[in-house]
């Protein structure tokens, strides 16, 4: 997964500063492009149908027998997943938009790619098990994509150090809806280990890139964010 993130993106010599209208994507970009740009990515990550590109690994594994109980349980836990990937999004967003480094941009970008196939999957499960997804998610959207920001301008080793933090956290919370979801449910379980495992790939590519560790009491904190976003979704 790091091999294939870092394939491509190539380090530049010289930094170059956030909101610069430099070439992104491909062509230059004014200000306002980019602004709007974001503004579409925004609507389209709360309001369209996610489209992601790579192969759903739930796709021809066998639906599994539920009590009704069980199904909604499990359809609550893909909800709050897939609320983490909303907020993932825009995570990445404010720290793309405010990274000085174009290399870290770029990565940034290619995870946010990735996030994107998670969105998709965890909406296709969700539906298969009759649930919902969150009311809550422009919530957690705008509050994630300020923190992405404020990240972003703390320099790039402490945005770096926060989507590192954040990527270990979602690990170990997939780690632990693993535990719960039923050993028959092949197709949920499929999904949550191959985002468990994406998820590993990007916290390792943010200390590839030379993220700082934050303090214990930072994480902490972190984890009673992460604690309140879960419990408010598996309910809303």
């Amino acid at each position: 997964m790091l091999t294939d993130l870092m394939a491509k993106v190539k380090l530049p010599k010289l930094p170059c500063g956030a909101f610069s209208g430099t070439e992104f994507e491909g062509r230059q970009h004014s200000p306002l492009d980019r602004i709007l740009g974001e503004f579409d990515r925004a609507l389209r990550t709360l309001a369209a149908p996610a489209l992601g590109t790579r192969p759903n690994p739930a796709r021809g594994l066998p639906e599994a027998e539920f009590a009704p109980a069980a199904r909604q349980h499990t359809a609550r836990l893909m909800r709050i997943n897939h609320t983490g990937e909303v907020c993932a999004q825009a995570l990445y967003q404010g720290q793309a938009l405010t990274a000085r480094i174009s290399a870290n941009r770029e990565a940034l970008r290619g995870a946010s790619n990735e996030e994107v196939d998670h969105l998709a999957w965890c909406e296709a499960r969700i539906g298969e098990l009759g649930g919902r997804t969150s009311f809550l998610n422009p919530i957690w959207y705008a509050g994630s994509l300020v923190l992405g920001v404020a990240a972003g301008l703390a320099g790039d080793r402490w945005s770096l150090a926060f989507l590192k933090e954040t990527e270990r956290q979602v690990e170990g919370h997939l780690a632990g809806h693993l535990a719960q979801i039923p050993a028959a449910d092949q197709r949920t379980r499929a999904i949550v280990e191959q985002m468990k495992k994406d998820e590993a790939g990007h916290a390792e590519l943010a200390q590839h890139l030379g993220a700082a560790e934050f303090s214990p009491l930072l994480k902490q904190a972190m984890r009673l964010s992460s604690k309140l976003m879960t419990r408010s979704v598996y309910w809303v």
